[in-house]
């Protein structure tokens, strides 16, 4: 396992396969060229009929012997509450969307959006183009922007969450919501092992929403919230929307099932790198 400098409270890690080279390229295979050929609408309708599955009052009971899977914390569940003001989990899509009773608190100005595994952090200047089909993309595109739109020395991070993980993406900062864009696309393997070139590949691809936020001293905090197989939707929490303010730690969206959320930063992670693990609302 690896672990962050900060004490877990949400139980964030997960276990990393370490996958050799050969069976990396054969899931990328699957992914890209075989489930990736298909035409995105259709990949979105079986996506969306798998999700419906986790929907069904039977899937429920999923919920208790997954916790004691996955989670090394017994009293998990106690840190959160069923989503949309219900009483009760009633299916194992509600365990997914849970809320926290009560969000982290730290007193930095600037957090980690969301949980999961940091698998890139790097200088926008640092990255490499990507092959797309047939064109040649830049990281900008991740975000629906030109190149010039994002100075080179932000930094760009993309964190990966797993299924175990928490699945709200929050503000990072206080701010002023500036731009609020949807890509629809395909919904390829969000795994980042599977692409060791670039981690970061499906979120070119990948259908997803991008939110910038200006925060008070004029910079541009840019979020994209990628979607993934089994995704049936990407939900923007109410009142996100452009012109509106927005606190730090006030929720942006929730994935019904898998998810990346990736962040181009005017500044760098100060206690993170990647391949270590990272909680929502814990200092960036």
């Amino acid at each position: 396992m690896m672990k962050t400098i900060t004490e877990y409270y949400s139980d964030p890690d997960f276990t990393v396969l370490k996958v050799p080279h050969w069976r990396a390229n054969y899931y990328k295979f699957l992914s890209v060229s075989l489930w990736g050929a298909i035409p995105s609408n259709l990949q979105r309708r079986l996506s969306s009929w798998y999700s419906s599955l986790y929907d069904k009052p039977f899937s429920k009971r999923i919920i208790k012997p997954y916790i004691r899977l996955n989670y090394s914390d017994k009293d998990y569940l106690s840190k959160f509450k069923p989503p949309h003001g219900k009483k009760d989990f009633e299916s194992f899509q509600d365990f997914f969307i849970r809320e926290f009773k009560e969000l982290p608190k730290y007193k930095s100005t600037h957090v980690w959006p969301c949980e999961g595994l940091l698998c890139e952090e790097r200088k926008i200047k640092d990255l490499k183009l990507v092959k797309v089909k047939s064109d040649v993309r830049s990281v900008a595109t991740v975000f629906g922007l030109n190149d010039s739109d994002i100075p080179e020395n932000y930094t760009f991070t993309n964190v990966f969450l797993h299924n175990k993980n928490y699945h709200r993406i929050h503000a990072p900062v206080s701010g002023t919501i500036t731009r609020i864009q949807h890509i629809p696309g395909d919904l390829l393997v969000l795994r980042p092992w599977i692409y060791k070139e670039n981690p970061s590949l499906p979120a070119f691809r990948n259908e997803r929403f991008n939110i910038d936020i200006t925060d008070n001293t004029n910079k541009v905090w840019h979020l994209s919230i990628v979607g993934g197989p089994a995704v049936g939707t990407i939900e923007l929490a109410h009142g996100v929307a452009v012109g509106k303010t927005v606190c730090k730690l006030q929720e942006l969206s929730l994935f019904y099932l898998g998810s990346t959320c990736c962040m181009a930063a005017p500044t760098a992670p100060r206690y993170h790198r990647a391949n270590t693990f990272v909680e929502m609302g814990t200092p960036y």
